[in-house]
């Protein structure tokens, strides 16, 4: 059997179709535009439109298939919530995931929830519904999904299931496994707009004999629960240890490993997925390539960096946070970027603003292993900065131990190892 793995990413929409041995045979994307606001925190998308992108997609797939059957599994962005009718029909567009209206629902969510819940944050799912219900009503609504739960659901023509990956967010319990009783007595006659919960990489049963025919696929085509983005990519690296540590360097700087015990600092930010039979922690500091972007384009950065020695020290004590307030690996809100003194020599700036960047990403791993993770003996990093060897180079002396970019960091690559995994092509973390 064929994978066929879907991105819903930030900017745009990715399809990656594997096949039966797990090698590439096809992908292709199509770019979404900026969500619509109007208004300060709001953010917003027609939902239709990534529909008519993902069959677009998978009627290119289906050429690649020739007939053959395939497991497909979607990723999304985290805590983008959608209100579905009856039919599972959007009712309005949908809140993405960095709308952050629901400020007011924070004093709500403080009084029930327990600290270690992800839901403490204006973007949450369950922040963006209790505001819903309150400012807007929820008359007509019969469902409330995420994002790759909602293409999920077209494709089999059924919307019943949520992930656990996304369904954290909107006040899932995955230690305990089922929705808390304290969100189900604060939504009332509201409840039942919440589905069943399902592992990552659970089959969910058949495509639509409809969809099928429309989109030239096999019926025989299965669909596996997915997950979220970022999850996605940390599937896309193929680490299955506990011991490496995948850090993806964009604009903020994200620390994720595997462990077999969860792990929840709310104050830092740190939660817990179960995924494939084992726990994915990890945290992000708001430090990263934006601070970079501060003072250097690509052009600067690739001619700066060629002329680094990345064995040598700078003798640069800086703190490169982009402004002020950190979450992790410290709590400080009122933490201030150090950024000085900056030395005539560009390259010098440079190379203090990696090793400030490294020494972070350090003390964000220690951090982990304070709170009960394994200590990394191995990193492996996705992202843009990945593909800077004299970055890589400092970092793996900061470190003090091998940092390797990641083999392949396509988060749809990583949704088609989750549905070859759903299917008993390829094993999961526990076997």
């Amino acid at each position: 059997m064929h994978a066929i793995g879907i991105d819903l990413g930030t900017s745009g929409i990715r399809l990656v179709l594997l096949d039966p041995a797990g090698e590439r045979i096809h992908a292709a994307q199509r770019a979404l535009p900026a969500s619509v606001g109007g208004e300060e925190q709001r953010a917003e998308q027609n939902p239709a439109l990534w529909w008519s992108h993902v069959r677009e997609l998978l009627r290119e797939a289906a050429t690649h298939l020739n007939g053959q059957p395939a497991a497909i599994a979607v990723d999304g962005t985290s805590a983008t919530l959608l209100r579905l009718d009856a039919d599972g029909r959007p009712t309005h567009p949908a809140l993405m995931y960095n709308d952050a209206r629901a400020t007011d629902m924070l004093p709500v969510l403080a009084g029930v929830a327990p600290a270690a819940s992800a839901v403490h944050s204006p973007s949450s799912s369950a922040a963006k519904l209790l505001w819903l219900r309150r400012h807007e009503g929820l008359s007509g609504v019969r469902r409330v999904l995420h994002q790759a739960d909602w293409i999920a659901g077209r494709l089999r023509g059924r919307f019943d299931h949520m992930d656990e990956n996304n369904a954290l967010k909107l006040g899932y319990d995955a230690l305990w496994g089922g929705w808390p009783n304290w969100l189900q007595e604060t939504l009332g006659t509201d409840a039942t707009l919440l589905p069943e919960v399902v592992p990552a990489g659970t089959v969910l049963g058949p495509v639509d004999p409809q969809v099928a025919e429309a989109l030239h696929l096999n019926p025989a085509c299965r669909v596996v629960a997915g997950t979220t983005d970022s999850i996605a990519g940390f599937l896309a690296s193929g680490v299955a240890d506990d011991t490496t540590g995948v850090t993806s360097l964009g604009s903020t700087l994200v620390l994720k490993q595997l462990a077999p015990e969860p792990i929840y600092a709310p104050e830092l930010g740190i939660y817990s997925h179960r995924l494939l039979g084992r726990w994915l922690v990890g945290g992000a500091s708001n430090s990263g390539g934006a601070v970079l972007r501060q003072y250097f384009d690509d052009a600067a950065l690739g001619r700066l960096s060629d002329t680094i020695d990345p064995e040598s020290d700078s003798g640069l004590d800086y703190r490169p946070l982009p402004r002020t307030g950190e979450r992790f690996p410290v709590n400080d809100p009122e933490l201030e970027p150090r950024l000085a003194p900056r030395p005539d020599d560009d390259a010098r700036f440079l190379q203090g603003l990696f090793e400030g960047i490294a020494r972070i990403e350090r003390d964000g791993y220690r951090r982990l292993t304070e709170l009960g993770a394994p200590r990394v003996e191995h990193v492996v990093s996705l992202g843009g900065g990945a593909r800077n060897p004299v970055w890589t180079r400092i970092r793996n002396r900061i470190l003090e131990c091998p940092v390797t970019p990641a083999a392949d960091d396509d988060a749809a690559r990583g949704a088609a190892r989750l549905a070859r995994i759903g299917v008993g092509l390829e094993p999961g973390f526990t076997d």
